[in-house]
C-alpha cells in the first residue's frame, strides 16, 4: 500500500501528479497523455488543477495471449485491460526540493514495447526502468499505446488507420513538453523500441515532426521490411472485421471486438506480411507515403544517432509458429539441425538482413549507426539467444521475468554481469547524442 510519505507531488504542464518515491527513484505510473473514444484518433488530456493519482499502473489495450509466452513468460497479464489506455509511466531520480535549481537537466529515453502490434504494454512490471534510471542518471518513459484491431486497421465507415501509430505520436509530444518537470531533457529525447516498437519509431521518422523531438533512436529487432506489400491483405482484413462488427461497432463489448480482431487475422493468413498483419500503412495520416517517408530519413538522419541491432536467434520462436516449419523442426534426427537451419533463414531474412540495410541507408544519408548483436544464451534453452532476450538486461522490477523460459533456469548471474553494461551502452546514445565509440558493429554482451 502506498502511503503519503511514499509520494511527491510533481508539477508539470501537463498537470499536477502524485507519484511514488522509492530508494531515491520516482516513478509516476498510468499517467494520462491522451484519450480517445473507440476507433477515434486521440485528443490531447485537459489540464485541471487537481492533483492526478499517479501511484497505481495504468492498462494495457484489450489483446489476445501473446504468441511469444512460450519464451518470454507472461509480460502485461497482470494488468487490467481497457480501451482507455493511453497511458505513460515516468521513471526519474528524485530531486528533493532544496537541491540546486541549476543542476543540468537528463537525457531522456522513451520506451515504446513490441508484441506485433497486438499484444504487450508499457506499464507492465517487465518494464520497470528502476535499475536503467538509478545507475545511468537517464529519464525514462514507458509508453502504452492502442494495439490490433482498434490500434492499426482500417476499416471503411469505421475506423481510419494508424491509430495507434497517432497514439505514440501523442506520447512523444506529451514528452517533448512536459519532461522538464521530471527533470528530463527535451532537448536530448532517444527513442527506443523493440520488435513492433522499433518498427514503429522507423515509420515515424518519416515525420519531420519526430526527427524534431529526437537526438536518437534505438531499434531493437525491427521486423522493418515484413509489411511492404500488405495492401491485398489489409482489404481482406477490413471486409472480415467490417463484417464481423456489424451494424454497431461502438455499441458492442470489447470482447466482440476481439472476436472481429481474430477474425481479421484468419482473413490474414496466406498473405504477404501476414506474420505482422496488423501495422504502420503509409500514405494514411500521420504518415506521408513510403517514398516521402524514405527521403524525410535521409535528410533527418545527420541529426539523430542510431543504434540498431538484433538478438542471434531472433527467428527461432517463430518456427513452430508455421506448421509446414514445425513439421520439418520436428522430423526425427533431421529436425534439430532443420530448425537451426530454418532460426537462421527467418533471423536473417526478417531482422539481421533489415537491421543493417537501415543502418546502412543511414550511414549513406550522412547519420551515424551502429549495428549490434546480442548473442547470450541460457544453458539448455533449446531456442537460444530468441526474440526479447535482451529485453531482461535492460529493464525489469524484481523477479519481472522470472517466468521466462528464454532467460533458464538461473539467469542472475548473467542479469548481474551483463545487465550495467547494456544499460549504460544504451544510455550513452541518450546522454551524448553519438553511437557509442566502439565501432560501427558491436557484439553482445
Amino acid at each position: 500500500m502506498v502511503t503519503p510519505a511514499d509520494t511527491t507531488v510533481v508539477d508539470a504542464p501537463a498537470g499536477r501528479f502524485r507519484v511514488r518515491v522509492a530508494g531515491g527513484v520516482l516513478h509516476a505510473s498510468g499517467v494520462r497523455y491522451a484519450r480517445a473514444e473507440r476507433f477515434a484518433p486521440c485528443e490531447p488530456v485537459v489540464r485541471t488543477d487537481e492533483v492526478v493519482d499517479a501511484t497505481r499502473p495504468g492498462p494495457a489495450c484489450p489483446q489476445i495471449v501473446s504468441r511469444l509466452a512460450s519464451v518470454t513468460g507472461p509480460v502485461a497479464d497482470e494488468l487490467e485491460q481497457s480501451e482507455d489506455c493511453l497511458v505513460l509511466s515516468v521513471f526519474a531520480l528524485h530531486t528533493p526540493e532544496n537541491a540546486d535549481p541549476a543542476q543540468p537537466a537528463r537525457p531522456v529515453i522513451v520506451w515504446i514495447h513490441g508484441g506485433a502490434y497486438v499484444s504487450g504494454g508499457g506499464e507492465a512490471v517487465a518494464h520497470d526502468f528502476t535499475a536503467m534510471v538509478a545507475e545511468q542518471d537517464v529519464v525514462v518513459v514507458s509508453v502504452t499505446y492502442r494495439l490490433g484491431i482498434l490500434g492499426f486497421l482500417p476499416i471503411d465507415g469505421v475506423a481510419p488507420a494508424n491509430l495507434g501509430l497517432s497514439d505514440i505520436l501523442a506520447a512523444l509530444r506529451w514528452v517533448h513538453s512536459t519532461i522538464a518537470a521530471f527533470g528530463g531533457d527535451p532537448d536530448r529525447i532517444t527513442a527506443m523500441g523493440h520488435s513492433a516498437g522499433a518498427d514503429a519509431l522507423y515509420a515515424l521518422m518519416g515525420l519531420e515532426e519526430v526527427t524534431d523531438m529526437l537526438s536518437g533512436v534505438i531499434l531493437q529487432s525491427g521486423p522493418f521490411d515484413i509489411r511492404r506489400d500488405v495492401d491485398a491483405m489489409t482489404a481482406a482484413m477490413s471486409a472480415a472485421a467490417s463484417e464481423a462488427l456489424g451494424d454497431d461497432p461502438a455499441g458492442l463489448s470489447v470482447d466482440d471486438v476481439l472476436a472481429a480482431h481474430v477474425a481479421a487475422l484468419s482473413a490474414a493468413q496466406g498473405h504477404p506480411g501476414a506474420g505482422v498483419a496488423y501495422g504502420p500503412l503509409y500514405g494514411h495520416a500521420p504518415l506521408p507515403t513510403r517514398g516521402q517517408a524514405i527521403a524525410h530519413r535521409a535528410s533527418a538522419a545527420p541529426g539523430v544517432a542510431m543504434v540498431v541491432g538484433w538478438a542471434a536467434d531472433d527467428g527461432s520462436p517463430y518456427v513452430d509458429l508455421v506448421p509446414p516449419l514445425a513439421r520439418i523442426a520436428g522430423l526425427p534426427v533431421v529436425g534439430r539441425p532443420a530448425r537451426s537451419l530454418i532460426t537462421r533463414g527467418i533471423t536473417r531474412r526478417v531482422f539481421s538482413g533489415p537491421a543493417r540495410r537501415v543502418a546502412g541507408d543511414h550511414r549513406a544519408a550522412g547519420g551515424s549507426a551502429q549495428t549490434y548483436r546480442f548473442a547470450w544464451r541460457a544453458a539448455g534453452f533449446a531456442e537460444g539467444a530468441c526474440h526479447s532476450v535482451e529485453l531482461p538486461f535492460l529493464m525489469g522490477a524484481d523477479d519481472a521475468w522470472s517466468r521466462a523460459p528464454m532467460l533458464g533456469d538461473d539467469p542472475d548471474a548473467a542479469l548481474r554481469q551483463h545487465g550495467p553494461m547494456m544499460r549504460r551502452h544504451w544510455a550513452d546514445v541518450a546522454r551524448t547524442g553519438r553511437v557509442p565509440d566502439v565501432g560501427d558493429h558491436v557484439d553482445l554482451p
